[in-house]
């Protein structure tokens, strides 16, 4: 009979190290099957703890989850290889009813519901967790609305609560606990009680907004449950229906002042619920705010706040098909290149062509004097050439590759005026390159890809040298050619490599080097290499 699951595979998704690992921990029998499924498998493995095992699909399609730290910071890990190899014995007809949990299944029936409530609550004294689930399961069914309010913002807040700073480890059983209540209160949320859980959604919200500076959020939970509460207050209002003016400006004010984007695209995302006298009074509370900014005299202050309202109103114009408030939407305040690109780019997106060409040329006219924005530039070079105007194009190009030269600028340039383009960009580079030391590296790489290699190690040296990445590009790209040049590269390579101890990509560039010379300089070389990394236990063992 085949294996449940593939071996071959077991040993892909592991690697040979974890894989040889995982065999060890089954030949010592430390795993213990707890289920066992057609497509799911859950075991205990003993280790420097006691681990939780679940192993997914079966063959090739193997997926799952181990409660190790290897498993949160590398994936597939030992013990999932060893309790495959477990599951691998057992017999193809075994089914749940000979593991431990079939065993507890067939005990659990014979309790009866008394001895059943008997040992849950008797599990929940000892576990605070266990016990809070339970008591806000029981709170839903039994109390009034106040004391059902009072009991759920005392469960938020135990849960939100973070006392010193949640770890990352940590992280998610905090989130689970949170998520644990928000579950609570969702199941009120379509009925009778609706009206609670529209207070204790923006409740749970506050709490959780108020908690993230407490927490290392690196895997994100803290916005999953914003969204959740989100959700919660959603579906409250749908069911509460509250009055649609009141509600958009609770909205509008969470939408503007929020930190966190937890109401971003409110009106959107509540319009069946504001109807058309809510989300009139959305669009009014927005242009409202817009008009009281004040303009901006740097590039990026109050950026935040109008790009919010921008979005506000946006919507609005969207839902109506009004390009040009949309337009003039983001071109109400042109402080920077990148504000002439985003409106250049919208009217381009929006079929007109002409305008967005004359947008993008505006604001290459009012930053002349400033460093140019490549990204604008390259932007309106393009617009020009597609309309025939190609000579301005390469005006524009040329201005900003004199200024700040760039590896996407001589691209363009290239493809637009040919070996006359490359002639020019080089000589500008080589003049450029005794005063700037940044050029020396795009010289290089443009002669590389230009193939003219003798140029290309000339620069180099004249330069005073480029990154360890540009000189192995140009030692591949030369070993036929200039072997010796390449030697010198590979060498200085290869003592970078053992410095910072990575002998197996040093053995590679001392491999190419013997190709490179007769076998008595190469070995000349390594025995050299050997007298002075002698203490170097594993970088010998490569040699």
């Amino acid at each position: 009979m085949p294996s449940r699951f593939d071996i071959t595979t077991l040993r892909k998704l592991a690697g040979d190290k974890v894989f040889e690992r995982g065999k060890a921990y089954h030949a010592h029998e430390q795993v213990e099957i707890l289920s066992l499924e057609p497509q799911r498998v859950l075991a205990q493995v003993a280790g420097s703890d006691d681990y939780r095992v679940v192993l997914t699909g079966r063959g090739k399609k193997i997926g799952g989850e181990c409660s190790c730290p290897a498993f949160t910071d590398w994936g597939f890990c030992k013990h999932m290889v060893a309790t495959a190899l477990a599951a691998d014995e057992e017999p193809a007809e075994a089914g749940d009813s000979a593991t431990a949990l079939g065993r507890i299944r067939a005990h659990l029936k014979n309790k009866g519901i008394d001895g059943l409530v008997d040992m849950v609550l008797e599990m929940a004294e000892r576990d605070p967790a266990l016990w809070r689930k339970l008591d806000m399961a029981s709170a839903t069914v039994e109390d009034d609305d106040t004391s059902l309010m009072k009991r759920l913002q005392r469960a938020i807040d135990g849960a939100t609560r973070t006392r010193d700073f949640v770890e990352y480890r940590a992280a998610a059983g905090w989130a689970d606990g949170v998520a644990s209540v928000l579950d609570s209160i969702a199941r009120l949320a379509a009925g009778k009680q609706a009206g609670v859980a529209l207070k204790l959604a923006e409740h749970a919200i506050d709490r959780v907004e108020r908690a993230i500076e407490s927490i290392d959020d690196s895997d994100g939970h803290c916005g999953a449950l914003l969204e959740q509460a989100r959700d919660i207050h959603l579906a409250a209002c749908r069911a509460v229906r509250p009055d649609p003016v009141s509600l958009a400006r609770v909205l509008f004010g969470r939408e503007k002042d929020g930190e966190y984007d937890t109401f971003y695209r409110a009106a959107e995302i509540y319009d069946d619920v504001l109807g058309k006298a809510g989300l009139a009074e959305y669009r009014r509370l927005a242009r409202d705010a817009w008009k009281k900014l004040p303009p901006r005299t740097k590039v990026y202050e109050s950026a935040e706040k109008r790009g919010q309202l921008e979005d506000m109103l946006d919507f609005f114009a969207e839902r109506e098909g009004n390009v040009e408030e949309r337009i003039a939407l983001r071109s109400g305040d042109l402080t920077s290149p990148l504000d002439y690109l985003r409106l250049a780019e919208f009217c381009l997106a929006q079929g007109r062509k002409d305008e967005a060409l004359r947008r993008a040329e505006e604001g290459l006219w009012k930053f002349e004097d400033d460093k140019p924005d490549e990204r604008l530039v390259l932007f309106t070079a393009g617009l020009l050439t597609k309309a025939g105007r190609k000579v301005e194009a390469e005006r524009h190009l040329w201005r900003a590759f004199e200024q700040a030269p760039s590896d996407e600028l001589y691209a363009r340039l290239r493809k637009l005026g040919g070996i006359a383009a490359r002639d020019r960009a080089l000589t500008l580079l080589d003049a450029r390159q005794s005063t700037d030391h940044d050029v020396v590296d795009l010289l290089v790489q443009t002669l590389i890809k230009e193939k003219l290699f003798d140029a290309a190690w000339s620069a180099m040296e004249r330069g005073g040298g480029c990154g360890a990445q540009l000189r192995h590009e140009l030692a591949e790209a030369t070993r036929a050619t200039h072997p010796g040049k390449a030697l010198l590269v590979y060498g200085d390579l290869v003592e970078q490599q053992v410095k910072f101890g990575r002998y197996e990509e040093a053995a590679k560039l001392i491999r190419r080097m013997a190709s490179l010379r007769s076998a008595a300089k190469q070995t000349i070389y390594l025995a050299d290499l050997k007298d002075r990394h002698r203490r170097k236990r594993n970088f010998m063992k490569l040699l």
